[in-house]
């Protein structure tokens, strides 16, 4: 084998641990799109019954891989090493990635591993690789193992949901889904989705007429729950006020306007083809220079790259002048962002809701939001103030995948175990958070109310849009923490 062919069967050569990132680098050769991870648990149960592991699929689409416990260690409670086996995938637009059949691209860069135009999927590729990397390593000491390895975790936690009562064995449960090092996850917001439609009423283009695309770009995008409150742009919302002001300063006509990829990521770009009378396109290029220019100042660093360009396109229908007025008023007026911040947890977002995606054609439209929540009543709260506001107009909405919070549990005893192995190991005390994004572990709780629960895991940067990467030295700093917690749960 050359040397080409074997950094492109094992791209992380040389870092540690070899056995997580040899079971990373796996993974990226899979395409693992939420609701398609057929290939990779083909591939897992393979890799699990030639090392003898006991394995299955539950009713929910789940993996199950389960090892014995260390001779000595057979009357130690049992251990369950959670992560989900699917990523967001994102792209940028000059991309031509095709997440249903290309591998991942990976880079290493200094101290980091990252994919430049796509989502990496450490999140939580990373996670799943410790678990492997565990079942694989029969020099550990542990009690009964048991790898749960979800489905559908980043498009509604439907693995997860519909995950039997009667499936896991363990009383220990480790999720490997967290994205700070150091900082042990005790609790996280429940949320729900927001789906808006309404059928339109399509008009022919107008003649005379010029059609023009006006495309943003430039956003930072990010993870809904955990950038919400840093006040990054959303491009939907913005796009969504500069058609608003224009259509104020000359006759605009609406074709399309589509934004985001992920109900679950923050939108970073958005586009939309409208018509204009001729006279009126040196005014529309005036305008957008204004308008970036403006939105640069009030993004100032945050998010102040965006580019908002047009160019001449064609257009064969457009939104009649009742779709274009309602659509345009309510995405201008539909909450984004932070909506209430704890109060027991200063700093900490409590309730938020993410514009994450919209498609509207002449014919239809919808848009989605994600409501997240750590007080499920404020949760139901504002998703019912968005069905309200787009009630006004007659537009259908519909909640679903809805998921509890996970409660924090500061008596837990495998809290305590955390902070005394995490000391021991790396000399200082860890710090401790409530996240404001959806963990399986709330599920989980309500299904197995006596689980101990605790979350972990390496750093992950920009989780959910291009550019993903993970820390390389906090993978091995999560792989020592793992090791030393399976020795001393006894």
């Amino acid at each position: 084998m050359t040397n080409a062919s074997q950094q492109q069967d094992f791209p992380f050569r040389g870092l540690k641990p070899e056995s997580v990132w040899k079971h990373f680098a796996a993974l990226c050769r899979i395409p693992r799109q939420s609701k398609h991870e057929g290939p990779v648990k083909d591939y897992l149960r393979k890799w699990a019954t030639g090392q003898g592991l006991v394995n299955f699929i539950d009713a929910g689409g789940n993996l199950v891989i389960r090892k014995p416990a260390s001779p000595g260690r057979e009357n130690a409670p049992g251990i369950i090493l959670q992560a989900h086996l699917d990523m967001v995938c994102q792209k940028n637009d000059s991309s031509t990635h095709d997440f249903s059949r290309d591998p991942i691209h990976a880079t290493v860069r200094g101290n980091l591993v990252l994919s430049e135009n796509t989502t990496l999927g450490a999140d939580d590729g990373i996670g799943v690789a410790l678990a492997l990397a565990v079942l694989d390593d029969n020099s550990l000491v542990h009690g009964p193992l048991e790898a749960l390895l979800t489905v559908d975790e980043e498009e509604g936690m439907g693995g997860a949901n519909k995950l039997a009562t009667d499936v896991l064995q363990g009383k220990i449960l480790l999720n490997l889904d967290s994205e700070t090092w150091g900082d042990f996850c005790l609790g996280c917001a429940g949320g729900m989705d927001v789906l808006v439609r309404r059928a339109g009423h399509p008009e022919t283009f107008p003649a005379g007429w010029q059609a023009v695309q006006i495309d943003i770009t430039g956003l930072r995008g990010g993870h809904s729950g955990i950038n919400i409150h840093e006040g990054r742009g959303n491009a939907i919302k913005l796009l969504a006020r500069i058609l608003h002001s224009l259509q104020n300063r000359f006759p605009v006509c609406l074709s399309t306007l589509t934004g985001g990829t992920a109900r679950n990521a923050l939108p970073r770009e958005a586009s939309a083809i409208i018509g204009v009378q001729p006279q009126n396109t040196a005014s529309l290029n005036d305008l957008l220079q204004q308008w970036q220019t403006l939105i640069r100042q009030e993004l100032a660093g945050v998010d102040e790259n965006i580019r908002i360009g047009w160019k001449p396109v064609t257009a064969g229908q457009i939104m009649s002048s009742d779709d274009q007025r309602v659509w345009l008023h309510s995405l201008h007026a539909a909450p984004h962002g932070i909506w209430r911040m704890s109060v027991s947890a200063p700093g900490s977002p409590e309730t938020s809701n993410n514009l994450g995606t919209v498609n509207l054609q002449p014919d239809s439209g919808s848009c989605t939001f994600m409501v997240r929540s750590t007080i499920e009543s404020a949760c139901h709260a504002l998703a019912e103030e968005i069905a309200s506001l787009f009630a006004l107009s007659g537009i259908q909405i519909r909640k679903e995948n809805a998921y509890p919070g996970w409660a924090p549990d500061l008596s837990s005893p495998l809290l305590a175990l955390c902070r005394k192995i995490y000391k021991q190991e790396f000399g200082s005390e860890p710090a401790t958070h409530i996240i404001h994004a959806g963990l399986e572990c709330g599920i989980l709780k309500s299904k197995y109310p006596d689980l101990d629960i605790i979350s972990f895991g390496p750093t992950i940067h920009s989780p959910h849009a291009p550019g993903e990467s993970v820390e390389i030295d906090t993978v091995e700093n999560c792989w020592r923490l793992l090791k030393a917690l399976l020795n001393a749960i006894e």
